[in-house]
């Protein structure tokens, strides 16, 4: 019997894998992964949740051993890459698709888990997975083709705790035979919104059916058809060392290296070039009490002032929430009195400057910036929030001042650069290439200013 029960689990577990499981087809393995539900953001990514399981029930049709998870902890996701790195064989094709939350520090991409802990630039290597050192182990354990394909170029709500603009992904050290392509440019964020599915899944499932091309190729076409949809708005990033042929649905017409295309499929058109439009989207609503009493991270947050009246780091932390929700009196509070205790915290003083400017207390505003800036003269994003202030003043020169100052230490500031656009506006300039390059990096910026009574609209 004991017998008996092994075989048939055994078959249970073939049965299982689907058809990749068979003889021959064990070459192929992905790991999918859809980080869907981060406690720290206002809504569950749905699309994550829809498009990873199109993605591996389409990599299960194309001989692919699948290994599909979702919602990963740290801990998790660990083993699960543990898991996945000990069934790469010698000569395989080893595949990560990963759709969710990712930040770069210090010029790599780190996928998050939903349980990430994120407030300081150090937290991002510590709670994070760097995509380098995932692309290294694939190929250590002898993958022959590498290939990552990462859905997680989003504004995140981690970003914003301690960067004033949306850092996007950066570029991938990977080792030779390796394919990436992530969802937009490096350095650029997609909008953020609620679908149940999204485009650049949509268009990498299309491609990947497409027969007769090559893996680099349907790649390429992936990159051109997100392009076209959305009128250049969007532009994925593609790197490829591949030189071994491969292709996902069945064999190559023509070599892998052929950069012309398939030649079947009608080039996309290019876009006509775009009039300038003044655009006044509408702010987001401030929260209600019951939002934020709802808030996972500001009840741990509360909870740990009320254990502890005296513990700052929280309340610094908690006023950082309240202000990225807009909830600007409640974040107010908890900056004022982290400098009570603190006159000279530079960073409390920015954030207490940044909220006063969104609430027009401008002149308020100014005080604190210039004493942070005093206290610790590279402070960058009290630059950046200066130069808010000096636009809503109306002083535009100083405005684009700061904002050119802020561009210089950190040129990937998107919201320098949009700042810097608008002030160049007002004061009779064009400013279009700083407001269209701030748009390509962070689609939502100019809905953040209209948060803070700014609009690109000059009469």
């Amino acid at each position: 019997m004991r017998n008996a029960m092994i075989l048939l689990l055994a078959g249970l577990l073939v049965l299982s894998a689907g058809p990749a499981s068979r003889a021959g087809d064990a070459a192929k393995l992905a790991l999918v992964i859809g980080n869907a539900k981060y406690p720290d953001n206002e809504f569950v990514l749905n699309e994550v949740t829809n498009d990873a399981q199109d993605l591996a029930e389409e990599l299960g049709r194309e001989g692919f051993v699948v290994d599909r998870q979702t919602n990963l902890t740290a801990d998790t996701m660990r083993q699960v890459l543990d898991r996945f790195y000990a069934r790469i064989e010698r000569g395989a094709v080893a595949l990560i698709f990963f759709d969710g939350f990712a930040i770069q520090s210090n010029r790599q991409s780190y996928l998050l888990p939903v349980d990430a802990q994120i407030w300081t630039e150090p937290d991002v290597a510590r709670d994070g997975f760097s995509l380098d050192t995932i692309l290294a182990e694939m190929n250590t354990r002898g993958a022959a083709i590498k290939i990552a394909l990462i859905d997680a170029s989003r504004r995140n709500p981690f970003e914003r705790r301690f960067r004033r603009y949306s850092a996007g992904l950066a570029p991938a050290i990977a080792p030779s035979n390796s394919l990436v392509l992530y969802s937009a440019a490096l350095g650029a964020v997609t909008a953020g919104g609620k679908t149940d599915h999204g485009l650049f899944v949509a268009e990498l499932l299309r491609e990947m059916r497409a027969p007769n091309i090559s893996a680099e190729q349907a790649l390429t076409n992936t990159k051109n058809g997100v392009v076209a949809a959305t009128k250049r708005e969007q532009v994925p990033w593609l790197s490829s060392s591949l030189t071994a042929e491969f292709s996902f649905a069945g064999s190559v017409a023509q070599p892998a290296d052929n950069k012309a295309g398939d030649p079947t499929k009608p080039e996309p058109q290019k876009p006509e070039p775009q009039k300038p439009v003044c655009e006044a989207p509408q702010a987001e609503p401030s929260p209600s009490a019951d939002d934020l009493a709802k808030d996972p991270v500001i009840a741990d947050l509360s909870r740990k002032i009320a254990a502890n009246a005296n513990d700052v780091a929280s309340r610094y932390k908690r006023g950082q929430v309240y202000a990225i929700k807009r909830a600007y009196t409640l974040a107010m509070q908890d900056f004022d009195l982290v400098i009570r205790r603190d006159p000279r915290d530079g960073e409390a003083l920015n954030n207490r400057c940044w909220t006063r400017a969104a609430t027009g207390d401008l002149q308020g505003a100014l005080a604190d910036c210039n004493l942070a800036l005093q206290i610790d003269p590279g402070l960058n994003d009290a630059l950046d929030s200066r130069g808010l202030v000096n636009l809503k003043l109306g002083r535009s020169a100083e405005a684009i001042k700061d904002y050119t100052d802020a561009i210089q230490r950190n040129p990937r500031s998107s919201s320098s650069l949009f700042g810097r656009g608008i002030a160049s506006r007002k004061s009779g300039g064009d400013g279009a290439i700083d407001i269209a390059q701030a748009k390509s990096m962070n689609p939502d910026i100019a809905k953040e200013f209209a948060g803070y009574g700014v609009t690109e609209c000059v009469p």
